[in-house]
């Protein structure tokens, strides 16, 4: 029999985390091992509400039939699901969710970040549903290694601390990604960009140029290299290298290598550096790095000038010169021997163009930049921005007012482009567009 302790008629949320965890119990101990291995959703849906039924009944709990409804679904979430992360998994309005232990659960809709009403028991609550998590992908968190980058079967992505790092108990991120791409007409719509930015930047993927995408957490890093990836003939062999994976690219000939952290013992780790050095080995037309932060940014650039044009990687940074910068520090990290100037040469010759993504105070998100990397000129790295976006303040209603704008600057690019069949329209270079107020 149970030893939980006898719910009586409240209030509160502790009331209904009682009659939860009684009616898991009651389940789990009603069950012979055989039967909870060979469990499924709807077949335990019956021996749930026989549960509730008995309990309303014996213990006098006042409970509506909207309730009863409800403590089934959640106990079904407990059993199958992430528990009370699961009603927020099902809104398809819910970009990111953040789970600061375990009374305190914030998400993102429409770019504003705000608090929930929803929360775990206690903080075992919590590392039950994550340990849950991690292991589904064959990954562990213990005292050991705290820290996990895991992902869900929607392919969500979710990073997760646990103590001792983290002092208020384990806490989890959930980046989510939506189940229906986002298209250029999306783009447009939403004036991530300008059609003349999207032209341009189609035309610098078909003529093969190398392509950086910065900026911050959030900013729309990942949806822009999906975009981007559309423009890839259908014919070439593209090869994507992440952490965890997140890129959806929409070409058949497409060879997805992931990471893999140390085992238990503290060997077998396979990094972002290993797999680019294996991916050159593989005939690739294309390699595409989910975000480069490491040594991999040396064997990235190595790649982009021996042969494998049209690469394309993300890296944080504050700006389309500080993403230059970035980079050539990364470089560094890889290998201290080689001179700076030389560095500086070596990945001007590699990366093409940078584009910068952020997500503005309003929750836009939006190309502020699209700069050409030219040349050394003094130990300096020339870049010249193509487009830009201007932002002129906010107006009442907390909309960021401003413009997109072509600078005039008429990028080297255009040959490269016009070899490859690519025209575009010299209009673009002077075009000017409003955001909607």
């Amino acid at each position: 029999m149970s030893t939980q302790p006898t719910v009586r008629p409240g209030s509160g949320a502790d009331r209904w985390f009682g009659i939860k965890t009684q009616i898991h119990s009651k389940l789990v101990n009603s069950l012979t091992p055989e039967q909870l291995r060979m469990l499924n959703r709807e077949g335990v849906r019956e021996q749930i509400g026989n549960v509730v039924e008995r309990m309303v009944k014996d213990e006098q709990i006042p409970m509506t039939t909207a309730e009863r409804e409800r403590v089934i679904e959640e106990v079904l979430d407990e059993v199958f699901g992430l528990g009370p992360l699961e009603q927020l998994l099902k809104d398809p309005s819910v970009s990111d969710i953040m789970v600061n232990g375990f009374d305190s659960i914030y998400v993102e809709r429409g770019g504003r970040v705000v608090e929930t009403n929803i929360r775990f028991k206690d903080h075992a609550h919590v590392r039950m549903i994550l340990d849950r998590i991690v292991s589904n992908i064959g990954r562990r968190i213990d005292d050991s290694s705290p820290i996990v980058d895991a992902r869900l079967a929607d392919g969500s992505r979710v990073c997760a601390v646990i103590p001792p790092l983290s002092l208020i108990g384990p806490v989890m991120s959930i980046r989510r990604f939506g189940k229906k791409l986002l298209s250029t007409d999306d783009l447009l719509k939403l004036e991530t960009m300008t059609p003349g930015m999207l032209d341009f930047l189609s035309g610098c993927v078909e003529a093969r140029l190398n392509v950086v995408v910065s900026g911050g957490s959030g900013s729309g890093k990942t949806t822009m290299l999906n975009t981007l990836s559309r423009y890839i003939p259908e014919e070439e062999r593209v090869i994507t290298i992440e952490d965890t994976a997140e890129l959806q690219m929409q070409q058949s000939h497409v060879v997805r290598l992931e990471t893999r952290p140390m085992n238990i013992e503290g060997a077998g780790a396979i990094t972002q550096r290993d797999l680019v050095i294996n991916a050159l080995r593989m005939r690739p037309d294309r390699i595409i790095i989910g975000e480069c932060r490491g040594g991999e940014a040396l064997d990235m650039m190595q790649a982009m000038n021996t042969g494998h044009d049209g690469s394309m990687t993300t890296c944080h940074a504050n700006s389309s010169r500080d993403a230059f910068s970035r980079l050539e520090t990364m470089v560094m990290m890889a290998s201290a021997n080689i001179p700076d100037r030389v560095i500086r040469q070596m990945l001007v010759s590699a990366v093409n163009i940078v584009v910068h993504c952020a997500r503005l105070q309003d929750g836009t998100r939006r190309i502020t930049s699209i700069a050409e990397v030219r040349e050394v000129e003094d130990d300096s790295v020339l870049i010249d921005e193509i487009f830009v976006l201007e932002r002129t303040g906010v107006n009442q209603r907390g909309r960021v007012v401003g413009k997109f704008r072509a600078t005039g600057h008429k990028p080297k690019v255009l040959s490269r482009l016009k070899a490859y069949g690519v025209h575009l329209s010299p209009s673009i270079f002077q075009e000017e567009m409003a955001l909607k107020e």
